[in-house]
């Protein structure tokens, strides 16, 4: 019996360790290579590759370690811990690379982004490459990931099924925290593949976890059957039976239903579906809607004091922009022209960029920026930007703070208050190939719920002719020629002439006020269409009569554009290139205050946004006997008696830098409140979704404890109050085989009460039934008591783990020990004649 017993100890050790652990080492290969294909859109950079095979190294390693030395779950943590700090800041803040004050600081990002790079990583424009810290989720998801799912995989008991969860969990950072759109669809003959790359990921985690349980689960059938042989001395076929045949062709064919499910009908059914994401509900972006309008400041900038002021120094080489775009102005909401918020021309958002973007296609170009006295938050930028690299003593903060909104094409920068002197940064950009204005074709649909003017309307079905972007062409160049250029309302007889206007030769003072609202608009086609009726302007053919400057003119062929079926905006910037006649620009890239101008910017039916120059004339002025009057006028209507006083609406929003202290006081905003509630919400999601699972359980055991409690009879709640102590007793650690009768279940569970409790239960079972009401609650009480104890006897955190604990549930489950099971029927299926004759 001894040499049996020494021969079965051999025969379970030695055939069983190798395969268990080389399918667990190849079950983890495969899912941290599906894991790391997910997580490739958010990095997309070479760190990303570094981080991954390095920390799958170490984590391999010390595993086997762990092990093979039998560490508990608190020294492999220490491990993990500690070898985080150590290769932490090289592969997760590589940034940080360098002297003692870099690597102190290295340290202190590493541990904020274990804590807080989760929410950043979703509040920052893919891909993120080595920004920051947001490394560091993808160093706990590969090093820690990986360690703990080597270990669950290569154990012998059922604990190593949480390997499935582990596994599903390191491919879900990939999908969960990554891009909000899916890939392109494939065509294979008359069938379309769709989000191919997230289906095959999803597919390939699925299909790896399946085979590995089902491995499990094969294996631990042959180990109890060789053990069964080893202790008996019976020989195991090894020729399959049809059964076994029958359940390896079911199987095989519910995985293939299964992928051809998860393949070609679910893709199918969410094709015209968006992908909800992490960052989708997050959404990283800045709301710039309430800041003030760069155009509403246009007209300050030709103050006698800051008319030559350097902005800001553009250096280019041969890959040299036209223009630099300072703000893109998408809103108008009747009285400002600003960025973002309601009636926007193309919906867009400001988002952090932390390495690179998809700029599309078109011809590369390049510009140093160096910030001079420009300020503010409005960040100029060369065409549609794919990358920046901020240099000076503030490059750390900058990268931090840029934000960018890819459909406008616009930048801002919020570190500090915004831009200051000495800042310096190289954009990176492309210039898209877009057609002439006379080849555009109107899409038909405008942005915007304000309605131009009843005059410009008229001065536009007035003059004209044809449709598209030839008719819009048209209309700017008559409104270019009948428009004067001015800057204020200073500088007329008696009065010396403005700086800025003394840079244009020969030009003759006519004074403009500042403003582009509705009022101010009109009041300048009015002026149009009165002088277009003039018989001395017939006489003369001086049409002149629109006095202003480009914040005028660009609002008003916006508004042009709109009625004509183009959607528009107003764009803040300035010109590099070579200088036109009529144009300002920046001479030699040193762009002084005078040379900032604003243009219009319309929309094709292809989707390409296309300048329009709008700065009018000043070689030919207004004739004086019409324009004796300032520009704009404002008209007091006297009404008669009996017409009813009635109360003016609520004002637009009013665009100033300054306003009423005592107004701005009278009511109480609550903008504030939507953020709050909305991060309260993401956190409150976020929290269910991690203690969900804890709280189910929780609710499940309140659930059945209440229904033991309220049984109908006072022996079944006496019952169901022993079944409860039994489950309480089992979620501590305790065994509690089901051939036990209840005193040896209370012995073993070592509890002088538990023994007073079975005996009680006996008799409540096998009496004739004469427990009262009242015999059952102080059953209950006592269970409750012992119920506390159990829970306390551990410690607090043991004590929290009891509470969660499943093994209640699983004992109703599993077979009883002894009993015949189909286990037990099909492994004698496979049982041929003894060895040697039975006794």
């Amino acid at each position: 019996m001894s040499a049996n017993r020494d021969a079965a100890t051999a025969a379970e050790r030695r055939p069983v360790l190798v395969p268990r652990i080389v399918v667990g080492s190849l079950f983890a290969v495969v899912v941290v290579g599906v894991a790391a294909a997910a997580a490739w859109p958010i990095y997309h950079s070479a760190a990303f590759g570094l981080l991954v095979a390095v920390a799958v190294s170490i984590a391999a390693a010390l595993a086997a370690v762990a092990a093979r030395l039998r560490w508990n779950g608190w020294i492999v943590a220490g491990a993990l811990a500690g070898v985080s700090l150590v290769v932490g800041v090289p592969l997760a803040v590589p940034s940080r690379l360098g002297g003692a004050s870099d690597l102190l600081r290295g340290f202190s990002e590493l541990s904020s982004g274990a804590l807080l790079g989760w929410k950043d990583l979703v509040t920052v424009e893919l891909p993120v490459g080595s920004y920051r810290n947001l490394l560091v989720p993808a160093l706990i998801v590969f090093l820690g990931g990986t360690c703990l799912l080597l270990l669950l995989a290569w154990r012998e008991d059922r604990i190593a099924y949480a390997a499935v969860p582990v596994a599903l969990g390191m491919v879900s950072f990939g999908l969960f925290f990554g891009r909000t759109t899916v890939s392109t669809p494939i065509e294979i003959g008359p069938l379309t593949l769709y989000a191919p790359a997230e289906t095959a990921l999803g597919a390939l985690s699925l299909l790896s976890c399946l085979l590995w349980l089902a491995w499990r689960t094969h294996d631990e059938r042959l180990r109890a059957l060789q053990r069964a042989a080893a202790s008996s001395g019976v020989r195991i076929s090894r020729r399959r039976s049809r059964a076994d045949r029958r359940r390896t062709a079911l199987g095989a064919g519910m995985v293939a239903a299964a992928l051809v499910l998860a393949v070609g009908v679910v893709p199918f059914a969410a094709r015209g579906a968006e992908r909800e994401v992490l960052r989708t509900a997050v959404g990283p972006e800045v709301d710039l809607s309430a800041a003030v309008s760069p155009l509403a400041e246009y007209r300050a900038l030709f103050d006698d004091d800051r008319v030559q002021q350097v902005l800001f120094t553009v250096t280019t080489g041969a890959a040299a922009p036209e223009r630099v775009r300072v703000a893109t102005l998408d809103s108008y909401d009747g009285e400002v022209f600003r960025s973002g918020g309601e009636g926007a021309a193309d919906a867009g958002r400001f988002v952090r960029v932390p390495s690179s973007l998809d700029a599309g296609p078109g011809t590369p170009v390049e510009a140093t920026v160096e910030i001079d006295a420009l300020g503010g938050i409005w960040m100029p930028t060369a065409g549609r930007l794919s990358g920046v690299a901020f240099a000076g003593p503030r490059a750390a903060s900058l990268v931090d703070r840029f934000y960018y909104n890819a459909a406008a094409s616009a930048g801002v920068q919020t570190a500090g208050g915004g831009l200051a002197s000495g800042d310096r940064y190289t954009a990176y950009g492309v210039e898209p190939e877009v057609p002439a204005l006379e080849e555009l074709e109107a899409p038909g649909a405008t942005a915007g719920d304000v309605a131009a003017p009843d005059s410009l309307r008229a001065w536009v079905e007035n003059h004209v002719s044809g449709t598209g972007g030839a008719a819009l062409a048209d209309l700017v160049a008559l409104l270019r020629d009948r428009g004067y250029l001015s800057h204020g309302l200073r500088g007329g007889q008696g009065e010396p002439l403005p700086v800025w206007a003394e840079q244009l030769p020969d030009y003759t003072f006519q004074p403009s006020a500042s403003g582009h609202s509705l009022a101010r608009i009109d009041a300048m086609f009015d002026r149009l269409l009165e002088r277009e009726g003039d018989p001395r302007a017939q006489a003369s053919g001086n049409y002149v009569a629109a006095v202003g400057d480009d914040e005028q003119f660009a609002v008003a062929v916006a508004l042009i554009a709109r009625e004509l079926g183009f959607p528009s905006r107003v764009v803040l910037g300035a010109r590099i290139g070579e200088p036109q006649p009529g144009l300002a620009s920046c001479g030699d890239g040193v762009c002084r205050a005078r040379d900032l101008s604003a243009w219009t910017e319309v929309q094709s039916a292809e989707g390409d946004w296309v300048a329009v120059d709008v700065t009018p004339q000043w070689a030919e002025s207004p004739s004086l006997d019409v324009t004796e009057q300032r520009d704009p006028e404002v008209v007091t209507e006297v009404l008669p008696d009996t017409v009813e006083e009635v109360l003016p609406p609520d004002p637009l929003q009013e665009d100033s830098a300054s306003g009423d202290p005592a107004a701005d006081d009278a009511g109480v905003g609550l903008a504030w409140l939507w953020p709050i509630l909305r991060t309260a919400g993401v956190a409150l999601l976020i929290l269910g979704l991690a203690l969900g699972p804890f709280l189910v359980v929780i609710a499940a055991k309140a659930a059945r404890r209440r229904g033991r409690r309220r049984a109908p009879s006072p022996a079944a709640r006496i019952a169901g109050g022993w079944e409860e102590y039994v489950d309480a007793a089992l979620d501590t650690g305790r065994e509690a085989p089901r051939t036990h009768t209840r005193r040896e279940l209370a012995t073993a569970f070592g509890s002088d009460t538990g023994l007073q409790l079975a005996d009680t239960a006996d008799r409540a079972v096998f009496s004739s039934g004469d427990e009262t009401d009242a015999d059952a609650a102080q059953y209950w009480r006592v269970v409750d008591e012992e119920r506390r104890r159990l829970a306390q006897e551990r410690g607090f955190w043991r004590g929290l783990a009891v509470t969660v604990s499943l093994r209640s549930f699983v004992r109703h489950l599993a077979p009883a020990t002894g009993a015949r099971t189909r286990f037990a029927e099909r492994g004698r299926r496979r049982v041929v004649q003894p060895v040697r004759p039975m006794p």
